[in-house]
């Protein structure tokens, strides 16, 4: 079984959801609720959750408030927020997992199969990516300068400026870095482009996203673009109008 706790201060939500967790997940032990960030607290120190469904806001804090009282996090956290586009945006670049209140069933049931479909060590609560989803929030109104990236293993926090471009390969996407250093994610190439467009990123074929600051050249031989670290990346058909007019931009 899976145990979950529930943190929000309005009833009626935490009623909600524990109807809707015992009629769409029969896995899912609720645990324990709690009302606020000190009676949460209390509880989260005698209780050890699988997954915390917790509120951003509530009368005595925030959700933050509460994960700086506890000593250390080992639990997944799937926060409840209300409905804010720069929100939602905090959120995806820090790769951790939300509901929009009020909550959709059938987001409830994806984000627990997301749980579910994680490896044992993914599972384990990484502390840095709830601080960047903190900073993330508190600057939501500047662009990003950091982004969580999900491994099989491991969460890892990447300075935007240090992705070179970003390569399809079926559901997973490898990202490329400067200093010849690359990592495979588990995420589609679709989620990084929406996030990483603002940025200066382009996806100039259908496996491949690029960070413009570093093209080298186009090459008109093969209609390639050759990238920083010597990658010749393909310029599709579909868009090589779309990337001869960036060029001309840059």
């Amino acid at each position: 079984m899976i145990k979950a706790i529930l943190i929000d201060d309005i009833e009626h939500a935490r009623v909600t959801l524990r109807k809707d967790l015992e009629t769409y997940a029969s896995d899912v032990e609720i645990i324990g609720e709690a009302s606020g960030v000190i009676e949460g607290a209390k509880l989260l120190k005698k209780l050890q959750p699988d997954i915390l469904f917790l509120d951003i806001q509530m009368q005595d804090g925030s959700g933050f408030d509460l994960l700086d009282i506890l000593p250390e996090i080992h639990f997944n956290i799937i926060f409840i927020t209300a409905s804010d586009a720069h929100a939602i945006k905090a959120f995806r670049y820090s790769a951790i997992d939300y509901l929009l209140k009020p909550v959709d069933p059938d987001e409830l049931i994806a984000s627990l199969q997301k749980y579910r479909n994680q490896s044992v060590g993914a599972q384990k609560s990484n502390h840095e990516k709830y601080q960047l989803l903190k900073e993330n929030l508190l600057n939501q109104h500047k662009p990003q300068t950091r982004l969580a990236l999900n491994s099989q293993e491991k969460i890892y926090i990447v300075n935007i400026h240090d992705i070179i471009r970003c390569e399809s390969s079926g559901n997973y996407t490898e990202f490329y870095f400067t200093e010849n250093k690359k990592l495979l994610v588990t995420k589609t190439m679709k989620e990084y482009e929406d996030l990483l467009a603002p940025q200066g990123f382009f996806r100039v074929h259908q496996s491949h996203l690029i960070n413009t600051a570093y093209i080298q050249e186009f090459i008109k031989s093969d209609e390639t673009l050759r990238m920083i670290d010597n990658s010749r990346i393909p310029v599709s058909t579909r868009r090589k109008a779309e990337v001869m007019k960036m060029l001309e931009e840059l």
